[in-house]
This record gives C-alpha cells, sequence and structure tokens, in this order.
C-alpha cells in the first residue's frame, strides 16, 4: 500500500513490490496474480485504514459544520501522511493513465463520485435535522466539498505546507457560516 501511495500504480516497479513485500517472482504471482490485483488489495486496505478515517469522520460527527470539518481536516492528515506526502490515494489515483489501466482509473473515479456522494447524503441529513435551509443546493455544495479534499490532496503533493492547508479547511469552512445556503 505504502508503495504504490508514495508512487502511484504506473510508476511502481514489480521489483520494488517484491521488496516492499519481502517475496521473489513466482511467490508474487501466486500470492496476488498481478499488479493490478495487488493494487486493488492495497487500495482495499488502505480504505479501511487511514484513507478512510475522513469518512468515518463525516459519518460519525455530530452536526453538519462539525463534520464537514472534521472531513476536511482528516483528509489534510491522510494527505500529508502519505509516504512521500503525496497526497490521498484515491484523490490523485490514476487520473490520468494508460489505456489498458482504464479500468483502475475508472475504479477510482468511482471512489472519488462516492465521496461526493457521502458529503451530498450528509448534507442531505442535516436539511432534515433543521441544520441547512431546506432550499441548500446540495449538488452544489457536495462538488464544492469535494473537489476541497482532492485539491487538498494535490496541495499536499506539490509541498503545501500544514498551515496553508489549514487556512484552505478554514476558508472552506465559510461556506457554511452562511445563514442563507
Amino acid at each position: 500500500m505504502e508503495v504504490f501511495w508514495a508512487k502511484g500504480y504506473e510508476a511502481t516497479q514489480l521489483s520494488e513490490l517484491m521488496t516492499a513485500i519481502g517475496i521473489n517472482p513466482p511467490s508474487f504471482y501466486a500470492a496476488f496474480g498481478s499488479k493490478e490485483a495487488l493494487y486493488r488489495e492495497a487500495l482495499d486496505l488502505y480504505l479501511s485504514t487511514v484513507g478512510g478515517v475522513s469518512v468515518k469522520a463525516l459519518a460519525e460527527t455530530g452536526n453538519v459544520r462539525g463534520a464537514i470539518e472534521s472531513m476536511l481536516l482528516a483528509s489534510l492528515d491522510t494527505a500529508l501522511a502519505s509516504p512521500s506526502s503525496g497526497g490521498c490515494l484515491v484523490s490523485l489515483g490514476l487520473v490520468n493513465c494508460q489505456e489498458q489501466h482504464a479500468p483502475l482509473r475508472d475504479r477510482m473515479r468511482e471512489l472519488r463520485h462516492h465521496m461526493t456522494l457521502l458529503i451530498r447524503q450528509r448534507l442531505e441529513r442535516a436539511i432534515v435535522q433543521g441544520e441547512l435551509s431546506a432550499d441548500t443546493d446540495t449538488e452544489r455544495l457536495s462538488a464544492y466539498f469535494g473537489t476541497i479534499v482532492h485539491g487538498i490532496s494535490l496541495q499536499a503533493q506539490d509541498g503545501t505546507r500544514r498551515e496553508v492547508l489549514l487556512g484552505i479547511v478554514e476558508t472552506a469552512m465559510e461556506v457554511l457560516k452562511t445563514p442563507t445556503l
């Protein structure tokens, strides 16, 4: 997981994966079958551990403002925790790739869309609970916060300092201070 997270799918060499796992080529193919299969397993591990923290924060934090802020801060921490400060494995995973990796690219795209869907569902729940106005544009707002999540990863990959990323979160949260969303 950490090798893929640090280098990306296409830049990761099989020899690096085998070294990281501590196995030889026949054992690698017997255990995983292919680099793609191992990537899918690494992605599942990522989502169930460090990559799932932001989703958990979004789902488990009480009020909508706290939930969105916790999600953004967790995304920031994940982006900076990368072995290369390379951002989020999902946000930046296979955005552009060779055509033979299109199924993996599509999987990553689905995961990014799913995050936006989860944000939208949380915002819609806030409307039902009376935290947000009934006319809140949850589609636009969820796309906005999804863009912030992915942008934080890109900024982290480009070496943006934690303080600056915290400022981005603070600025993004101003949207939810407005009583007329």
